[in-house]
């Protein structure tokens, strides 16, 4: 589809996305090694602690030079639970934490192992680690085997224009293991003084920024996992108590309040441009965070082509939800689907072929490691960056039916519209994955939804005659506002 080159963006490296273990900054004296791959054989640490910054995980650096290798089967031991032999993905008792409904029930984060039927056979048992959530007891897990993601693995799918420029948007734009660092710690003290209000409360980063889709200059999402006090206590109460908290807190400016279908708190940390937004209980956000990271797991092209997809939505301004558009996590479904859509797929639909990592009433605590267990998914589809970010603008130009279809990840296709208030009067409906509400009710001006639809026909019409990245999104501007943050 693209005229195909022999060079792809010279001096790029690809780093890994982040799967739950940190390694130390190299220190002013290994500046020359300045670009490094995360060694996802490291053992896995305790990134969302319960102890504060002062406690963080160990960094561990390893050249380039130096291939990856799967990541390390991880072993552990924790108090058993007894499982029904009704369900063959009942996990014994399950403490939800998304409605504590009486004062003497309290959210346990100490984890069952895996029933037998999850264990993937064949697996090995040999290093103990500690999962990356707070508070998590350790675990007997089985080892999924994965091909090393390497810089030439991602270049083979980068062998025309288009898609070399897609590599080297990616790799000065997506998030550095100093990034997530830098998140973690404040993560890890705004948890520490939220305790002194809210005992046992366990605040979790989700998103883009553990999913692995996050960018340099991308916001941290919150989820805040907390018992009411009182049995009529409302989210909106929780936040107000702890907006209250934050205005006194010396590292965190311009706390808000924003009052949206999902109240959130926004603010930022202070003298930097490090934007955090923080909810209460809306725990849907780290099932879908990590069914999200699982996608990325399955094929090395997802974290390139969807940072590519998000940053034109941006620069086309139909990515903002608050403003009548895409949320990030509606472009993100589309653009799964899309992929699970073309011939051969890129993706199924994990969810249908794993059900029971992605059970919907899976144990909070156990929502990482399960998400972790999916065995790599081996695509024949072997279409470039470039096509394929073409073949998505063409899809939703021409091929998806917006007055009739409903997209849906979960099912890997694309469902009838069917006649309720939550579908029939939207104008885009994407179904959200476990809760299969409509992602992009947000969406609900005309003027706006003919908006997005133009953009994906102008779009695809310029990349396909001009074959050029350039003639959609101004990528020298972008670069350089990633890395200077400005």
């Amino acid at each position: 589809m693209f005229p195909r080159s022999s060079e792809g963006p010279s001096g790029q490296q690809h780093l890994p996305f982040y799967n739950g273990s940190f390694t130390r900054p190299p220190s002013s004296s290994s500046a020359s090694s300045s670009r490094f791959y995360f060694n996802r054989q490291t053992q896995q640490t305790q990134v969302n602690s319960n102890s504060g910054p002062g406690n963080l995980p160990v960094y561990q650096w390893e050249p380039t030079s130096i291939p990856l290798q799967p990541a390390t089967p991880p072993v552990t031991n924790s108090r058993k639970r007894q499982h029904s032999t009704h369900s063959p993905y009942h996990l014994g008792k399950r403490q939800r934490v998304e409605n504590f409904s009486s004062d003497a029930v309290f959210p346990s984060f100490e984890s069952p192992p895996l029933p037998p039927h999850l264990v993937i056979a064949g697996t090995s048992l040999s290093s103990p680690t500690v999962c990356n959530f707070p508070n998590l007891s350790p675990r007997s897990l089985g080892h999924v085997p994965s091909t090393p993601e390497t810089p030439s693995s991602l270049q083979s799918y980068a062998e025309d224009k288009v898609s070399a420029q897609m590599v080297e948007l990616f790799e000065a734009c997506q998030q550095q293991l100093p990034d997530l660092y830098r998140k973690e710690t404040y993560r890890a003290q705004l948890q520490k003084d939220i305790q002194h209000l809210y005992p046992g409360a366990r605040l979790y980063l989700t998103g883009s920024s553990m999913s692995g889709l996050g960018c340099r200059s991308s916001d941290a999402d919150l989820c805040l996992v907390v018992r009411f006090k009182k049995k009529y206590e409302k989210v909106i109460n929780t936040l107000s108590t702890l907006l209250g908290l934050l205005k006194k807190c010396s590292y965190v400016e311009r706390p808000l309040l924003i009052r949206a279908k999902v109240p959130i708190l926004r603010f930022k940390k202070r003298d930097s441009n490090l934007e955090f937004d923080l909810n209460v209980n809306n725990t849907v956000g780290i099932r879908n965070t990590f069914l999200l990271r699982s996608y990325t797991h399955a094929d090395i092209r997802i974290r390139p082509l969807m940072l590519v997809i998000k940053k034109w939505a941006r620069h086309c301004e139909i990515n903002d939800a608050s403003k009548g558009t895409l949320s990030s996590y509606t472009l993100a479904l589309m653009a799964l689907n899309y992929l699970q859509s073309v011939k051969p797929p890129v993706l199924p639909s994990l969810q249908r072929d794993h059900p029971a990592y992605f059970d919907p009433s899976l144990d909070l605590d156990m929502v990482p490691d399960a998400s972790q267990r999916v065995p790599r998914y081996i695509s024949k589809n072997k279409s470039s960056l470039g096509e394929l970010f073409l073949g998505f603008l063409e899809h939703y130009s021409s091929n998806f039916r917006w007055d009739s279809q409903i997209i849906s990840v979960r099912e890997a296709r694309t469902l009838p519209k069917i006649n309720s208030p939550e579908w029939r009067s939207k104008f885009i409906c994407v179904e959200e994955p476990f809760e299969k509400h409509n992602v992009a009710r947000a969406v609900y001006e005309k003027d706006k939804f003919e908006t997005i639809k133009a953009k994906f026909i102008e779009s695809y019409r310029k990349l396909s005659e001009k074959k050029d990245l350039n003639s959609l999104l101004p990528l020298e501007a972008i670069i350089h506002k990633e890395q200077t943050g400005r």
